[in-house]
This record gives C-alpha cells, structure tokens and sequence, in this order.
C-alpha cells in the first residue's frame, strides 16, 4: 500500500497539472471505486475547479471549489497524468488541461467526494513530518499498546504503514513489541527524529516501488534499494549483521534486528 512518501510523491508530481483546473467531466469503471454510487460522484465533480492538490496521511486530497475530493489508493490504485486507459482503468477524471486515470488491478482504490472533508479524512491524527519531537513524546504517554501496534494506528499519526515503521524503528534501536508508554524521553526523542529521517529520504527517493507504485507521470521510486530490514527478513542487519527477523504484529509482516532492537 503506498505511505506517506509515496502518496506525497504523487502528489507533487500531478501538483503542476491539476491546480487551477476544471474538471469537465468524470467517467467511473467500477461502482467500486465511486463506494457504490457512481452518477452521484459524477454529477458532483463535474464542472467544479480544484483549487489545490496536497496529502493528508494516505489519502490525496484535492479542495474543490466548492467541496473535496479525497482519493485513497489503497493496495495496488495509481493515479496517472495522460496516461493511456486499460483493462484495469477505474475512473477517468477529464479536466480542461488533460486527464487523470485512477488503475487499479485489485479494485481497492475509493473515491470520495462531497462539500464536506470526509470523515475518515477528518479523523486522521498528526502529520508525523508536522509534529514536535515533545508533542510526540507526550501522544505516547497516553498509549499502552506495543509501538509497532500504535505508529500504524491512523488517529495516532497520519500517514505512517509497515514499511516505514519498520525502518525508523530499526533506525530508533526499538523493538517492534516494546510498550509506547514505557519509552523514555530520550528514546522516544530518537524515535522521533528517525521518523521524520526516513519519511525524509524516502521522499527525495521518489518513494518505495516494491510492486505496483508510480508516481502520477508513470516514475517507479528508488528507496525500496535503502531499506534495512522491511521484506529483508534472515538477510543480515546493515548494521551488527545478525539475522533479520519477521514476525507478526497488529496483523502485519515485521521486520526487525532481534540484536539491535532488544525488547526492554
């Protein structure tokens, strides 16, 4: 599923062409996508202007004029600037400067619109890249889950999934099962700062093209080549070489260096 860094990258990428826009009209393959009501979100979009492009955690948000429309790509959704339609082609957003595709071979993707932000837009925590290193410290206290549990938690921070808590946990020397309450300062602090690295470099990496993600001009990413220890598991530890691990937590594949993130 794209994180953070990837939705960002899409976003910048179509920034240029879409802002200041019309869309004139909007073409839906998979009732799917609209969450079952086509000619509703049609009828809506058609005609509005988008006044701006940006991501909000997972979700690409544009503000409409009036009204939002929030995409989330979900597993395998790409949204493409000019791109040719196909076999898994699931909306056609034509705008008076070209046209956007949402693909989509797993149909996962969604759509959402409305005069409103939708609500699971507005429920979303923190942007972790927005956050303080004392305000973070201080949304830990309040949790008692294991961290791995808690950073993939939406409300908590937006935007965060398995391949990036995975690399700032390696990064922080945390273990993956360690509780979120029990970490000092210092260690959340360090915590912290290897989110906002990671999120950083994978960012000006152009994201991780593990599978299926492009940007919005069709560009693979290069930063699945600097993971450490995500989808690395009984490879050795970039940094004391034992054995990577892959265990399971909150439902998802984690890798981790049982040597250098010892649980505490």
């Amino acid at each position: 599923m794209p994180e953070l860094p990837e939705v960002e990258c899409v976003v910048r990428s179509l920034r240029p062409w879409l802002e200041g826009s019309r869309i004139s009209a909007v073409e839906i393959r998979s009732r799917l996508a609209a969450g079952g009501d086509p000619a509703s979100l049609c009828r809506f979009l058609a005609g509005r202007r988008i006044a701006s492009a940006r991501r909000r955690g997972k979700f690409i948000l544009f503000e409409l004029a009036p009204g939002f429309c929030a995409i989330h790509l979900r597993m395998t959704g790409r949204l493409l600037w000019n791109g040719g339609t196909g076999p898994y082609t699931r909306a056609v957003f034509e705008l008076d400067r070209g046209r956007l595709l949402l693909d989509d071979v797993r149909q996962f993707a969604r759509i959402y619109a409305g005069l409103d932000l939708p609500e699971t837009v507005a429920k979303l925590g923190p942007e972790p890249l927005e956050l303080t290193a004392a305000e973070f410290r201080g949304r830990l206290l309040a949790r008692r889950g294991r961290i791995k549990a808690v950073l993939l938690d939406q409300r908590f921070l937006a935007g965060l999934g398995n391949i990036y808590v995975d690399e700032a946990l390696h990064r922080a020397r945390i273990h993956p099962l360690q509780p979120a309450g029990t970490l000092t300062a210092r260690r959340a602090e360090g915590l912290h700062g290897a989110i906002v690295e990671v999120l950083s470099e994978a960012i000006a990496a152009g994201g991780s093209s593990i599978s299926d993600y492009v940007d919005g001009m069709g560009a693979r990413g290069a930063f699945q080549l600097q993971h450490r220890v995500y989808g690395r598991g009984g490879e050795a530890c970039p940094r004391c070489g034992a054995a990577v691990r892959r265990i399971a937590v909150a439902q998802r594949g984690t890798h981790f260096c049982p040597r250098c993130q010892r649980l505490q």
